[in-house]
């Protein structure tokens, strides 16, 4: 009973952060259509293809994480695989898929700010996570919280399991969510060909 209770909470925390991050993307997304780089030609072509570059990483290193993690978050302590280099790789690579997607405006500037963005959106829901996780695994999660690192992973101490149960379920859960940042790219393709027949408005170009 109290594990139910833990994953209803837990669920509800991560529910609300899914309709913050809704609103804010909606928000962002109308404000970039009227925003453009000041590269043309090859350069905003590569900070295009970077981008794509991030989106893959970041949807892998979702997929990465999941394997470990698989629904288990409030259950049990995993301290192996991403989760022994970083306590949120979940956050970390959805943070890296966001700066993709802000590379598809073909500016630097949007990407950084869609990472850290991200990162400080995250970053209020992991302090809220941290505190429910202290008081659900006790002793041994304030050692995870003394000996790995909140958010940038530190490769020097990572450590991996003998074995894993994999639920196949979250798997395909989090690749089909993962494909949403890839739907930025035609978005953007859009928005730069109404920009470029005069449709939309530039109001700003950012390097």
């Amino acid at each position: 009973m109290a594990e139910e209770f833990s994953k209803a909470k837990l669920a509800r925390i991560q529910s609300v952060r899914r309709l913050a991050l809704f609103a804010v993307l909606i928000v962002t997304f109308t404000a970039l259509a009227f925003i453009s780089s000041i590269y043309d030609g090859e350069p905003h072509e590569i900070i295009e293809a970077t981008g794509i570059g991030l989106i893959i990483a970041g949807i892998t290193g979702r997929l990465w994480s999941t394997l470990y993690i698989g629904g288990r978050k409030a259950a049990m302590l995993v301290q192996s695989g991403p989760y022994s280099i970083t306590r949120n790789p979940l956050y970390v690579f959805s943070a890296v898929a966001a700066a993709g997607v802000g590379a598809q405006t073909g500016t630097l500037t949007i990407a950084l700010l869609f990472f850290f963005g991200c990162w400080l959106a995250f970053h209020i829901l992991i302090l809220k996570e941290e505190q429910f996780l202290a008081s659900t695994l006790g002793q041994a999660y304030q050692d995870y919280l003394a000996s790995v690192p909140r958010f940038l992973p530190n490769p020097f101490i990572y450590k991996d399991e003998k074995e894993l149960t994999i639920v196949p379920r979250r798997l395909y859960t989090t690749l089909m969510d993962g494909l949403v940042f890839f739907a930025a790219v035609p978005l953007f393709e859009v928005i730069d060909y109404l920009q470029r027949t005069d449709t939309l408005p530039v109001l700003l170009r950012l390097p």
